[in-house]
C-alpha cells in the first residue's frame, strides 16, 4: 500500500485538476480499508450473485399478477421497459463501481460524486429497506412451508432466521458458493418452466390442446384496469405492471456491493454489469411472455393471488401446468422459491451490512458498524439485521400483521428512490468527467454504454413511477389510507434525511471540478499491483452467458 500512499501526493500534479487535501487523505483510507477484507468472491460468484439478487417470488408469483391486473401484452410491455430502464441503472453503478471498488455501493459513490448529505439520506433508505425486506423473506418462506406442513410458522420463522443469520457471518466464500447453487437452481427452474410453457402453447401437453396466442385474442391483450373502460382503462392496467415489474427488479443495483470483497474487481464488475441486459431479457422478459400465452388473464386463481398473500399454488406456472394437466410440478416449484427466499434473505444481509459498513467509514453512521470479525465480515451490521429479524413474527398477530404490511408496502417505494438517486449520483460523475477533461472511455476500467441519455431517459421514468405510484387512490371509489401512504410517505421521509444533513453539517453539492474523479483514476493507475488481464474465452465457453 505504500506506493499508492505516495502516489497519493502527486494527485493535483498529475492529473492537473483540483483535488482537495481532505480528498487525497480520503481517496487513500477508502483503499487502504480494503486490505481488511478478504476478497473471496471470485467472478463467477459475482456475477451469479447479481442474477440471485433479482429471481424470487417477483417471477415465479408476482408475475401472475401483473397477467392478471395487465393482460398479457401489457405485462410485457411494462416489465421490457422496466428492465431497459434497469439496464441503465447497473451500467451507471458498474462504471463507477469499477473505479471505485469500496464496499456500499451507491452509498459510497454519493459520497465522493455528488453530496455527503445525499449518501446519508440514501444510506438509510437503504438501510431501513433491507431491515425490513430480510424478515419479509423469512416470512414468505414459512408460508410456503404451509404447503407441505400445518406446523406453527413460529418454527419455521425461526429455523429459516437462524440460517440467514449464520451464512453471513462466515467466509465470504462461502456465501459464495451458496448463492452461485441457489442461482443454479432458480436458472434451471426458469428455463425448466419457459420450455414447459412453450410445449404447452404448442399442445404437446397431456391434453393435447394446442393454444398459441388464443389468450392474446381473448380476453384480449389487454386489461380493463378500476373498472375504466376504453383505452385509458387498458393504459392504466398497463401502466400498473410497471410497479410488478419494479419489485421483480428490485435489488440488481447492488452488484457492487461487496466489491471490496471481490477478487480482481475492475475485471468482474465490468463483466457482471455487461451481462445484466442479456439476463433481464432472456429470465423476465421472455418468461412474461411465455406466462401470458398459457394462461388467460382472467383465470380465477390469478386474480385470487392478487386478493391474498400468493402461494406457489397462485404462481402462473402452476396455474399452466394444472390447466394443461401436469401434476407434479407445484411442489418442485415451491421448494425452489423457498430456496429464492433463503437466497434473497441471504442477499438483502449481505447488502444491507456492507451498506452500513460505507456509512460507518465516512461517519453517517456509529463506527461500530465497522468492526469485522476474523472471517473478514462487518458482524456488528449483521448482527443488526439479525435483531430486526425478529419483525417476522408480527405476521403470526393478525393485528400486528397489518403493521408489517404496511413496513412492507414502505419498502417497495425506496427501491425507486435508490434507483433514482443512482442516475443523479451518476450523471453528476459522467459531467464530472467532462468538466474534468477525462475520456471515460480511455482512462477509466470501464465505461457504460449510451449515456448520458439512457440514464436521463431512467431518471425520467423512475420520477413518473415515483409521483404516481397511488395514482389509484385517487380515482372514484378507490381511496386507501394504506395504499397513498406507502406510495408517498417515502417521498418526505427522504428528502428530510437530505435537507436534515445538509443543515446539521453544511454540507454542499461538490463542483464539478472538484468531484475527485481525477484523484480515482490516478490511484487506479499507481496501483502496486495491477489486476492481471482476463484469459480469453475458448471453445464452448464462449457460449457462456451466466459468468467466465
Amino acid at each position: 500500500m505504500s506506493r499508492q500512499a505516495d502516489s497519493s501526493l502527486h494527485f493535483e500534479e498529475a492529473a492537473g485538476h483540483t483535488i482537495l487535501d481532505g480528498d487525497i487523505e480520503s481517496i487513500g483510507n477508502a483503499f487502504r480499508e480494503v486490505q481488511y477484507f478478504h476478497q473471496g468472491l471470485h467472478q463467477r460468484h459475482i456475477q451469479m450473485i447479481a442474477l440471485a439478487g433479482t429471481i424470487g417470488t417477483g417471477l415465479f408469483l408476482s408475475s401472475g399478477q401483473a397477467i392478471a391486473t395487465s393482460g398479457p401484452l401489457g405485462a410485457f410491455l411494462g416489465y421490457l421497459v422496466t428492465g431497459i430502464a434497469v439496464s441503465s441503472v447497473v451500467f451507471a453503478v458498474g462504471e463507477m463501481g469499477s473505479l471505485v471498488p469500496l464496499s456500499g455501493g451507491v452509498v459510497r459513490y454519493a459520497e465522493y460524486f455528488f453530496d455527503p448529505a445525499m449518501s446519508f439520506a440514501d444510506g438509510w433508505n437503504q438501510t431501513y429497506s433491507y431491515l425490513v425486506s430480510v424478515p419479509t423473506e423469512i416470512v414468505a418462506a414459512a408460508v410456503l412451508v404451509e404447503y407441505w406442513s400445518t406446523i406453527n410458522n413460529a418454527i419455521w420463522v425461526t429455523t429459516f432466521g437462524l440460517l440467514m443469520l449464520i451464512t453471513p457471518l462466515l467466509f465470504i466464500r462461502i456465501y459464495g458458493e451458496i448463492e452461485f447453487f441457489f442461482s443454479m437452481l432458480k436458472i434451471a427452474l426458469i428455463i425448466g418452466l419457459n420450455v414447459m410453457a412453450l410445449v404447452v402453447s404448442c399442445g404437446g401437453g397431456p391434453n393435447g390442446e394446442s393454444i398459441g396466442f388464443r389468450y392474446w385474442r381473448n380476453p384480449g391483450p389487454f386489461v380493463q384496469h378500476l373498472g375504466i373502460h376504453g383505452s385509458l382503462g387498458q393504459f392504466l392496467g398497463c401502466w400498473t405492471s410497471f410497479y410488478n415489474a419494479v419489485y421483480a427488479y428490485s435489488g440488481i443495483q447492488n452488484v457492487t456491493a461487496a466489491a471490496a470483497e471481490t477478487r480482481a474487481p475492475r475485471h468482474s464488475i465490468p463483466r457482471a454489469t455487461k451481462r445484466i441486459f442479456v439476463r433481464i431479457f432472456g429470465f423476465y422478459v421472455l418468461s412474461i411472455f411465455m406466462v401470458g400465452l398459457v394462461i388467460p388473464s382472467n383465470d380465477p386463481n390469478l386474480l385470487e393471488g392478487i386478493a391474498t398473500h400468493p402461494t406457489a399454488s397462485q404462481s402462473p406456472f402452476v396455474i399452466a401446468a394444472q390447466r394443461a394437466g401436469i401434476a407434479t410440478i407445484p411442489s418442485i416449484i415451491n421448494a425452489v422459491i423457498i430456496t429464492s427466499a433463503w437466497s434473497a434473505g441471504n442477499s438483502e444481509i449481505l447488502f444491507g451490512s456492507r451498506i452500513l459498513f460505507g456509512m460507518a467509514a465516512h461517519g453517517h453512521a456509529p463506527t461500530a458498524f465497522k468492526r469485522l470479525n476474523r472471517f473478514g465480515v462487518p458482524y456488528v451490521s449483521v448482527i443488526l439485521f439479525g435483531i430486526f429479524m425478529s419483525l417476522g413474527y408480527m405476521s403470526l398477530d393478525e393485528s400486528s400483521s397489518t403493521v408489517f404490511r404496511w413496513l412492507q408496502d414502505i419498502v417497495a417505494v425506496s427501491t425507486l428512490v435508490d434507483w433514482g438517486i443512482i442516475c443523479i449520483v451518476y450523471l453528476r460523475f459522467y459531467y464530472g468527467c467532462r468538466k474534468q477533461g477525462i475520456n471515460r472511455y480511455k482512462d477509466l476500467p470501464w465505461a457504460a454504454p449510451f449515456q448520458p441519455y439512457s440514464t436521463w431517459a431512467s431518471l425520467t421514468l423512475f420520477v413518473l413511477l415515483l409521483f404516481t405510484g397511488g395514482y389509484s387512490t385517487f380515482v372514484r371509489g378507490h381511496w386507501s389510507t394504506e395504499t397513498f401512504m406507502s406510495s408517498y410517505i417515502n417521498i418526505p421521509i427522504i428528502l428530510v434525511l437530505y435537507f436534515g444533513y445538509k443543515f446539521w453539517k453544511k454540507t454542499s453539492i461538490r463542483p464539478l471540478e472538484t468531484i475527485p474523479i481525477s484523484g480515482f483514476v490516478q490511484f487506479y493507475l499507481c496501483q502496486e499491483r495491477p489486476e492481471p488481464e482476463p484469459e480469453p474465452t475458448k471453445g464452448l465457453k464462449k457460449f457462456n452467458i451466466l459468468w467466465s
